[in-house]
């Protein structure tokens, strides 16, 4: 039977959920109202924006119904990694969308733009309301390595994306590269799944143990890239002159935002260490 529950709605989270549908939708329906592109960017902005408004949409219903605590995930990790998750797309899209399809005199892309930023801010409301406190029993995604394994999944899907543009097949080191990207995404993803499902008891190894394991292979790889990556990718190849015109896409730029989105992955993987092992190591054994 199916019981109705108003807090999904009246809480401050369940009302952030609301502002969110509403911002999304003027957000997609004012850039469509403009026309329709088949580009890249374009195409990713538009799904961000519809993509979390259905999913916030059914978030609100199966709360709202009181199905969300009879489905076998688990609920409060699924909801903070999707506030997560729709956090950075929403923010890549924010800054995407009046870059290229943006101008002084565009009314509609610039409300679309202020509404967009307006809906990143909701979201980034939410992880923080949502997000475990210390000493506080809470899933695996709500907590800090919770938080960055999002982070870091993200962050390779922006490096894939950008890897449609260059030339990577053509050096040894730039497709070692993109293997570690592989790789950690795949590791990243695989985490995020156990925990929304649940499965992370039925590991055959101590999980934390090999979380570790696992982040510190990370780091060793994304050094690695760090390095190669840049060189391989600037070393006689200099900024193109037909970069510096306007309303000009340079695939160029796309190897410095692979570089930089390298550098903050790695990042994020140490951050994402030290935490695990202060977890383990130091929490778990002041706990006993």
């Amino acid at each position: 039977m199916v019981t109705l529950d108003l807090k999904a709605v009246t809480t401050p989270v369940g009302i952030l959920r609301l502002l969110a549908v509403v911002l999304t939708c003027i957000t997609f329906s004012l850039v469509a109202s403009v026309g329709y592109t088949t580009e890249t960017f374009w195409t990713y902005c538009m799904f961000t924006w519809c993509f979390c408004f259905c999913v916030t949409i059914l978030i609100i219903v199966l709360e709202l119904t009181s199905l969300s605590a009879k489905l076998p995930i688990s609920w409060n990790d699924f909801t903070t990694a999707f506030a997560m998750l729709a956090g950075l797309m929403v923010l890549v899209a924010s800054i995407v969308y009046p870059r290229f399809y943006a101008c002084q005199t565009c009314g509609r892309q610039i409300g679309a733009s202020v509404t967009s930023w307006l809906c990143y801010i909701v979201y980034l409301t939410e992880v923080i309301l949502t997000r475990a406190k210390p000493g506080e029993i809470s899933g695996f995604l709500s907590t800090v390595p919770g938080l960055l394994k999002v982070l870091e999944a993200f962050v390779a899907c922006v490096i894939f994306i950008c890897l449609d543009y260059t030339g990577y097949y053509v050096f040894a080191g730039l497709k070692w590269c993109v293997a570690v990207y592989s790789i950690c995404f795949i590791f990243a993803i695989l985490v995020i799944i156990l925990t929304i499902c649940r499965l992370l008891t039925r590991f055959p190894a101590p999980f934390d143990k090999v979380l570790i394991v696992c982040n510190v292979l990370a780091v060793l790889m994304y050094i690695t890239a760090a390095v190669i990556w840049p060189l391989y990718s600037f070393r006689n190849n200099p900024r193109p002159s037909l970069c510096d015109l306007p309303n000009v896409f340079c695939g160029w730029d796309l190897l410095v935002v692979i570089t930089v989105m390298t550098y903050l992955n790695l990042i994020a993987y140490i951050v994402d260490t030290v935490y695990s092992f202060r977890l383990v190591f130091f929490i778990s054994r002041t706990a006993e």
